[in-house]
């Protein structure tokens, strides 16, 4: 990678303090310097998309806004691609993985510790929702929407699903440093199955916490439904309406998607991991995906996905998005894979986890790196559709009035989209100095 003003460090920003931490309380490797030579500005795209490099559409959101925080820590990610489960203890780092969390939840804060993240957060959120400017009320629950979408019961197996060591190391830092009590916490995967290893491991710390899937049983809880929470804004047919209460009756939600493509959508990042909270079959084949799909030839459409980043529950109560790129995958389904190529990582896992508190920003940078990564990705090509449609939902370019409500509100944008410059340097508007776009902050701590 250049020795160029790639990321930008954390400063202040729209009247917003950002406390300088010192390199080693953030294990800072990666941050570069603001104040160099006008880098050479390059732009490219892999494939076929809906928005431009470097050019921003829609509202920033965050406390820093558009910040995405990326850490990387090598080595978290040990499997070497053979047979078993890449999942096990043996094969991960779960000291790397705590890092990843407190790391990431730092960066995104511009603060020292978790307990301080924490804290921004839940604040950010309640004032965001007119509650207050105030932190976290024990009593309040808080549900984290994992991605478990390749199960099938129980048992595990060995498709890439969420990963349980960062699953931990989320609860860890939550109950530890955000002081919400484990009775206050849900996990949550409504339309599938939170498997044995990733139930037993968390459980076994964390016993209280409640954990919600589609089946229940086996010390899991069956997810119910509020009928009809979602009133789609174009008649989506079949679709299911259904909400998990798990959503509806709580106080904040932490979408905890996954990193990897998709076919149909070419991508699967946070909009479509909120597909897993609506009342939907255990079996996808007897599910309906109306308006999954981008249009093939670019032309601007109506798509599902911005009705569920904008609805009161689900979008709308969530005060951190994460992306699990602990290993990543090219495809929907199977063994997490192939190892990655991109640089940093030079043939091997991602070992990242994403942070932001933009839905759009996060998914945009999901894409980029996917899309970079994975050019042949089935389905890829404007794979960003519903991420311009979220950023712009005020005045959708399909002229879509989103109001996932029906109750005559419609949304307005939902965040920031940008494509970033190049592969190599991985620089969005805001890592360029400017008052509009994207922000990528990456942190690296070495676990080799």
């Amino acid at each position: 990678m250049k020795n160029i003003c790639i990321f930008r460090s954390v400063r202040e920003r729209r009247g917003i303090s950002a406390r300088v931490l010192p390199l080693a309380a953030i294990c800072l490797t990666a941050l570069l310097p603001v104040a160099c030579a006008q880098p050479e500005i390059r732009t490219e795209l892999p494939v076929k998309q809906t928005l431009q490099p470097l050019s921003p559409v829609g509202e920033a959101r965050g406390v820093f806004p558009g910040r995405v925080a990326w850490s990387y820590a090598p080595g978290a990610a040990r499997w070497d691609g053979g047979d078993g489960f890449w999942f096990l203890d043996g094969r991960n780092s779960q000291e790397a993985c705590d890092w990843l969390v407190g790391s990431a939840l730092c960066t995104l804060t511009g603060t020292g510790s978790a307990a301080e993240a924490w804290s921004v957060l839940f604040t950010s959120a309640n004032s965001s929702r007119s509650r207050g400017g105030r932190g976290y009320v024990a009593g309040e629950t808080v549900t984290i929407k994992i991605n478990n979408n390749n199960t099938y019961s129980h048992a595990d197996n060995e498709e890439i699903n969420a990963s349980p060591q960062l699953v931990l190391a989320l609860l860890k830092s939550l109950v530890g440093q955000g002081g919400v009590p484990q009775s206050d916490i849900i996990v949550a995967e409504p339309s599938r199955f939170i498997t044995d290893y990733l139930f037993d491991k968390c459980h076994a710390a964390f016993p209280d916490v409640r954990y919600v899937d589609n089946a229940g049983g086996d010390g899991r809880v069956k997810s119910e439904y509020e009928a009809d929470a979602m009133a789609y804004s174009q008649d989506n047919g079949p679709l299911a309406r259904g909400i998990s209460t798990a959503f509806t009756e709580a106080d904040y939600v932490i979408n905890m998607a996954l990193l990897k493509g998709h076919v149909g959508q070419g991508v699967t990042l946070c909009g479509k991991n909120w597909y897993g909270t609506m009342s939907i079959h255990a079996d996808w084949r007897k599910n309906f995906h109306n308006n999954f799909n981008q249009s093939r030839d670019g032309a601007a459409k109506y798509i599902t996905f911005v009705d569920f980043m904008g609805h009161e529950d689900l979008g709308g109560k969530c005060m951190l998005y994460l992306v699990d790129g602990l290993y990543g995958c090219r495809n929907v389904g199977g063994k997490p894979g192939p190892k990655w190529q991109m640089q940093p990582f030079g043939g091997d896992w991602p070992c990242s986890l994403f942070a932001s508190q933009d839905p759009v920003a996060i998914d945009m940078v999901g894409v980029d790196f996917l899309t970079n990564e994975f050019p042949d990705m089935p389905d890829v090509d404007y794979s960003d559709m519903y991420l311009s449609e979220a950023a712009q939902a005020g005045n959708a370019p399909s002229g879509t009035v989103y109001d996932p409500e029906g109750d005559g509100t419609p949304v307005g944008s939902l965040g920031v989209a940008e494509h970033w410059d190049n592969a190599d340097d991985k620089r969005y508007s805001r890592n360029l100095g400017r008052d509009a776009g994207i922000e990528l902050v990456r942190t690296e701590k070495d676990f080799r």
